[in-house]
């Protein structure tokens, strides 16, 4: 009597299985039809932040980019990439400056209030973006990350909630927009970029000295800007002090890029992040760049247990 055959190998199936359960992740992640309404709430956030941004820039705009300003378009060159350039080069009257900077205000308002909202986004990142690159020296932390944020948010229906888009289409009798593919896109990017950010500043300060000695925090008061806030005499009583806040700062960024991608710990990081960026950020003397990182997690620090956000789906619906 012949032996019995060995049962077929179950490899080819597990392969088969992992394969598909990563693309299966990969499609959850990019593509998974998700509710508009949490990009929404970005897409105000952003707003309020790009014309807070803008307004910084008004009141010396001629002195550093009009026809005698400080910063000549030639003199730009040395600072960009040979591939980069911006539409403002071109702009020699302060007449066409304001013009410009007119319509950047209108696009960062459409922004806000949801008129026209992915083509008020796209508008409003190539503006934003020819204003950073006429004067990339003048660019801080806070105006990279708009210029992130907008552009991210320029993938996805922004304006499908929350929007006087919404509002208008509302009154005319329409449905209310499906959840969206585009809108979990718009989602992810934000995750990622917002992981992206989080690595440079983490790899940022492990690289200096005052981040591992436990001095940093002091470093950061010292060389803050006082209209910001004044800590170097709170920090003078106390060296444990000064020593907890810096590896606070460091320990909670470690922790908020980790749990970014696990479901338990996505919502509790980012409402965290509510709080902590922004004093970050104040402690940096960057209370501007604090906001737009805690911009990054709205999406998933929202959801139905809130009380301010009752009815509002979190990202992860």
């Amino acid at each position: 009597m012949s032996e019995p055959s060995a049962p077929p190998s179950s490899a080819p199936l597990s392969s088969t299985s992992a394969a598909d359960r990563v693309a299966r992740t990969w499609i959850d992640f990019w593509f998974e039809p998700a509710s508009p309404q949490p990009l929404a709430v970005v897409r105000i956030l952003a707003g309020l932040l790009g014309l807070a941004l803008a307004a910084s820039y008004a009141g010396s705009l001629v002195a550093w980019f009009g026809p005698d300003g400080m910063i000549p378009s030639d003199a730009v060159a040395s600072w960009r990439p040979r591939v980069s350039f911006s539409p403002l080069d071109a702009v020699t009257t302060t007449t066409g400056l304001w013009l410009f900077f007119g319509g950047l205000v209108v696009a960062l308002a459409a922004v806000t209030v949801g008129v026209a909202s992915r083509v008020a986004c796209v508008m409003a990142a190539i503006l934003w973006a020819a204003l950073l690159n006429r004067g990339p020296m003048l660019a801080g932390p806070a105006d990279d990350c708009l210029a992130v944020i907008l552009w991210c948010l320029a993938v996805g229906p922004s304006g499908n909630a929350w929007s006087l888009d919404r509002l208008l289409r509302d009154r005319r009798g329409l449905p209310p927009p499906p959840p969206s593919p585009w809108a979990r896109t718009s989602l992810g990017l934000l995750r990622v970029h917002a992981a992206a950010i989080t690595v440079g500043v983490v790899l940022a300060q492990l690289k200096g000295d005052v981040w591992w000695n436990g001095t940093a925090a002091w470093w950061l008061a010292a060389a803050a800007e006082p209209t910001v806030v004044d800590l170097t005499g709170l920090y003078r009583r106390s060296e444990y002090l000064v020593n907890l806040v810096t590896h606070g700062v460091v320990a909670f960024e470690i922790l908020y890029l980790a749990g970014l991608w696990f479901d338990a710990s996505r919502q509790i990081v980012c409402r965290v992040g509510l709080v902590a960026w922004p004093l970050i950020g104040v402690l940096a003397g960057e209370p501007f760049w604090g906001l737009a990182m805690a911009i990054f997690g709205v999406p998933w620090a929202l959801g139905r247990a809130t009380p301010v956000a009752a009815g509002l789906p979190s990202a992860d619906d």
